[in-house]
């Protein structure tokens, strides 16, 4: 009779370490992928949405993108040299820190580079003395007159009649030569393809190298929104916000604009 009873027991015991291995490969399975995503939004790919209108029509206001931050990652290390990393270019749409304040998110396209001479004269660029093609440019007749969108930089006090932060308004004539801004290293100037209703690099200066998060690559969502569904930056705001678009997702769901790459 023990005899017997010695199969059950044992099935028993590889029973219950059989579910005992489960859980564990759960768990670490959970983990893996834990790690896998904490790694993948600190140093590969994170998603921002757009909340202003500064990048009309490229990007609109509930566009949820894509971003690479591998693309302008590196230090300068030798083996640098056999990944895909590149400094920004003219042209580039870029995700960075805005240097003041609480240093949100802001996206921008790149329109000087280190070195260059730019200036803007009657709502065209100029870099290097050569006007800049810009094909992603709008303009919009009804915003109110701004001095900086027909002369920048402006000479004398002019530019002090714009909506300029303080601190780059006292450090702007530094950077002035005769009737251009020259971008020092590691700085770029950036600017909204809605070019009239942008607050860019002409309000608050330059973008450090280090600030540039990465470039978005694609909208992998697109909610039909406007600036004030972002503006309450509330806990409350926003739980109300993210709530009323789940009940309106498919009547505001923008889907001619899902899986659209970013240029």
């Amino acid at each position: 009779m023990p005899e017997v009873e010695v199969e059950p027991q044992a099935e028993k015991r590889k029973a219950g370490r059989r579910e005992d291995t489960t859980v564990a490969e759960y768990i670490e399975s959970l983990l893996v992928t834990v790690l896998l995503a904490l790694f993948g939004t600190s140093f590969i790919i994170q998603a921002f949405k757009i909340p202003s209108a500064s990048m009309e029509r490229t990007l609109l206001i509930g566009d949820h993108l894509l971003v690479n931050k591998f693309v302008f990652g590196g230090n300068g290390a030798w083996y640098e040299k056999l990944l895909p990393y590149r400094s920004p270019e003219r042209g580039d749409i870029i995700v960075f820190k805005y240097p003041y304040a609480d240093h949100q998110h802001f996206v921008k396209r790149v329109v000087g580079l280190p070195g260059d001479h730019l200036k803007v004269v009657d709502q065209r660029v100029y870099i290097n003395g050569k006007p800049l093609n810009e094909p992603y440019v709008v303009h919009d007749a009804s915003a109110p007159y701004d001095l900086f969108n027909y002369n920048f930089p402006a000479v004398g006090n002019q530019y002090m009649a714009a909506n300029v932060v303080p601190e780059w308004s006292r450090q702007m004539r530094q950077y002035i030569v005769r009737d251009e801004i020259v971008v020092p290293p590691e700085k770029y100037f950036a600017m909204g393809d809605n070019r009239d209703r942008s607050q860019d690099s002409r309000y608050w200066g330059f973008v450090d190298r280090d600030a540039i998060m990465g470039r978005p690559f694609l909208i992998y969502w697109s909610v039909d929104a406007t600036s004030s569904d972002y503006s309450d930056s509330g806990f409350w705001g926003r739980l109300t916000s993210i709530f009323d678009t789940l009940v309106h997702l498919p009547a505001r769901t923008r889907w001619s604009r899902m899986l659209h790459t970013v240029h």
